[in-house]
């Protein structure tokens, strides 16, 4: 009886009564003081030395950074690595024509030799950190200036990173904590081989597409397959046919034992950006004015790239990837918003200022350190919000819009050194070699005509919601020319520009001219977008201090009041670990979503007509045959799963581990009804949503035959 009792009070509360209430993406450094007797609990069998260790190997040595916002993990003795297929995107897009359409068909490399390189990508290792917070805070004594001990900060941050020799790939990062309490240097080894294995077609590695995007149950097999290579001495190298396959100090077996409800479940990889000390003031700018903002303008940048990607399989390809990154955060800040709302994060960041407000009242001593915090925040954010639509605007419809906009950017460096008083030649030589290899990538993946529609858009979008006496000069004057047609003006600029031409642009840079370059119409209208960014930038610099040290302020207090609890600091592109279980979860009243899903849901799914959820017919073959080899559990084919870690953008590709160190899943998503996390976890409601590794080893070995890559993993029944 008291057990039913429990569950039906665990239902009605929407908590799980398997559930931990977790918050954390942890420093794999302190997992030893902080973290390790919870984890053994919940079903760890490692110790913490396995985990992290910088003088034997241990799992980090299998975690990387994927390129320059995703994780991935090495899998085999021969740098074998698994992320996900969103990560691998890009990869995939670039090797992709019309002719060899891997989007579509997907790729698989049978041997090493078939195996695709991929200028610019790096697999990074985390070698060691260290914590400096005290070195820091013995030279930022006494410093009372706010914009003094930034620029002291960067002093120390420059001194420490420069002193890690940076040959054989090796590279320090120092960054902040805590806002701005505590310090700690990364030391990495970047290899910069990193070539394309194996990728599913997007009908399955993308299946859902932009409806299924952050919503459960989810039946997309998001991973892809690449390889570090690295000299024959060793050593990191760039592209080269002699360069040999990475030989890792460690690589993650894989379980082919499955996950059931209670596994223990950890998550390791390189979460982007939290901020979960954001106050309420920042959370009511979020709600009022920045998310709904960047989803009306995405809105209209994913309209037209869908117009003319379906008009025509050339654009498609061309536009690929960057209308999957322009759509994954479009349907990202809807989610937030709602979430905000309806789990009133408002009011219980309110509640947590007003309970700090007591604290510092409560002696001379508190009132004294931590007295202005929230004064300064809330002053800050006065003023800041003035320009909170000019910023947002410039960001999402200029920076990140009409890509001619960006493109032309690229030229300043060059216009300022033809213009010189005495003019470096081999600057200028550089300069030209540096642009023709960015022309060249730039051109393959541009459509004229989609990016006049972007920009005649863009700007129209700008000018009609941006304050108008926080607009470029140069926008009022072409909209009173034009009688606000932006459409005619972008017509105009297109006749006339050097910048969406690749003829034009070489016979630019065969015969280079400043003035040529300075006069260009979408020059003149790029530079008068930044210079105007940059004014208020400059307007707001002093807010922007206030506003850092009230937060510095903040969260050490916050810390101080509340001593006995473990605090985690927000997530900033360097490795955590997060942990918990294999769980099901309550999104609503009298709903319940198990933990995970399977190949029939696939099937349920299916929609010929509709691009997100076509089947290729090989899988449906495999599937009405029930063909699924060793991966199957009971007669059916795993899909996906749920966790109840704690993930953000960064760790998509990250390995699901369990208790005994092996890989059962990738990472590759959050849940819609807690899109608040970043800012607000939500313990009875985040989910990680993961591809089970089975659903990855069927799709290798049945769907595409690559038995080579079976072969290579270690697989552990």
């Amino acid at each position: 009886m008291k057990k039913i009792l429990f569950t039906f009070l665990a239902i009605c509360l929407l908590i799980n009564p398997f559930a931990r209430a977790d918050e954390g993406m942890w420093l794999p450094m302190f997992v030893s003081r902080l973290n390790y007797v919870d984890m053994q609990k919940e079903g760890l069998h490692l110790t913490a030395e396995e985990i992290y260790s910088i003088n034997n190997s241990s799992l980090k040595d299998a975690i990387i950074q994927f390129g320059n916002g995703c994780t991935g993990e090495i899998v085999s003795n021969e740098g074998l690595i698994f992320t996900n297929h969103h990560c691998g995107y890009g990869s995939i897009q670039s090797h992709s024509t019309t002719q060899n359409d891997y989007l579509t068909n997907g790729f698989w490399a049978m041997n090493k030799n078939e195996e695709l390189p991929n200028e610019g990508l790096t697999a990074r290792f985390l070698v060691r950190m260290e914590d400096l917070t005290k070195e820091f805070q013995a030279q930022l004594k006494g410093i009372k200036i706010e914009k003094e001990r930034t620029d002291k900060i960067a002093e120390l941050i420059k001194k420490y990173e420069n002193s890690v020799p940076k040959d054989n790939g090796f590279e320090a990062v120092v960054k902040t904590f805590f806002n701005g309490n505590e310090f700690y240097m990364f030391v990495y080894q970047v290899f910069k081989d990193v070539r394309l294995v194996g990728a599913p077609p997007s009908s399955i590695g993308k299946f859902g597409a932009d409806t299924d995007n952050w919503m459960w149950p989810r039946h997309t097999c998001d991973f892809s397959i690449f390889r570090v290579y690295m000299s024959p001495e060793g050593k990191s190298a760039t592209f080269s046919k002699d360069n040999v396959p990475y030989k890792p100090k460690h690589f993650l077996p894989i379980s082919g034992k499955g996950v059931k409800k209670g596994d223990y479940a950890m998550i390791m990889g390189y979460p982007g950006t939290t901020d979960r000390y954001l106050t309420s003031y920042g959370v009511q700018l979020n709600i009022d004015v920045k998310n709904p903002n960047i989803v009306k303008i995405r809105e209209e940048k994913l309209a037209i790239m869908r117009q003319f990607m379906n008009a025509d399989p050339a654009v498609r390809i061309q536009y690929a990837s960057k209308y999957a990154q322009t759509a994954n955060y479009w349907k990202y800040f809807i989610g937030q918003t709602k979430g905000l709302k309806r789990l009133k994060v408002y009011d219980k960041k309110k509640e947590l200022e007003n309970q700090f407000e007591t604290w510092v009242n409560s002696n001379a001593q508190n009132k004294e350190k931590y007295g202005t915090a929230l004064t300064d925040i809330s002053a800050a954010y006065a003023e800041l919000g003035k320009f909170e639509l000019q910023r947002w605007y410039f960001q999402e419809a200029i920076a990140r819009g009409p890509e001619i906009i960006g493109f032309s950017r690229n030229f300043s460096a060059l216009a300022k050194e033809l213009k010189a008083e005495k003019p470096d030649n081999d600057k200028i030589k550089k300069a030209i070699d540096v642009l023709k290899t960015v022309s060249e990538k730039f051109f393959k993946d541009y459509n004229q005509a989609t990016d006049k529609k972007l920009l005649a858009s863009m700007l129209n979008l700008y000018f009609t919601n941006v304050p108008k006496e926080q607009q470029p000069e140069l926008l009022s004057k072409i909209a009173s020319k034009c009688k606000g047609n932006f459409a005619e003006y972008t017509e105009v600029i297109f006749k006339k520009t050097i910048f969406s031409d690749v003829n034009k642009v070489n016979n630019l840079l065969s015969k280079p001219n400043a003035k040529a370059i300075e006069k260009d119409m979408a020059y003149v209208l790029m530079n008068a977008f930044y210079d105007n960014y940059f004014k208020y930038n400059d307007q707001m610099k002093q807010y922007n201090e206030m506003l850092e040290r009230g937060n510095r302020l903040f969260v050490a207090g916050i810390r101080e009041m509340q001593p006995d609890k473990k605090f985690a600091p927000n997530a900033n592109s360097t490795m955590r670990v997060t942990y918990g279980q294999v769980l099901d979860y309550y999104p609503a009243d009298a709903v319940h979503y198990d933990y995970k899903t399977t190949l029939d849901g696939v099937m349920e799914k299916e929609d010929p007509n509709n691009w997100e959820f076509v089947v290729p017919a090989k899988l449906k073959d495999l599937f009405m045959k029930k063909d699924f080899g060793d991966y199957a559990e009971n007669g059916k084919m795993p899909v996906a799963f749920l966790s109840n870690t704690d993930i953000t953008g960064g760790n998509s590709g990250s390995p699901v581990i369990n208790g005994d160190g092996e890989l059962i899943g990738l990472a590759f998503d959050g849940n819609w009804e807690a899109m608040s996390g970043d800012i607000a976890f939500e313990p009875n409601l985040q989910r990680t949503i993961s591809v089970d590794v089975r659903y990855v080893l069927f799709i290798i070995d049945k769907y595409a035959g690559a038995k080579n890559l079976i072969n290579e993993l270690v697989i552990k029944r």
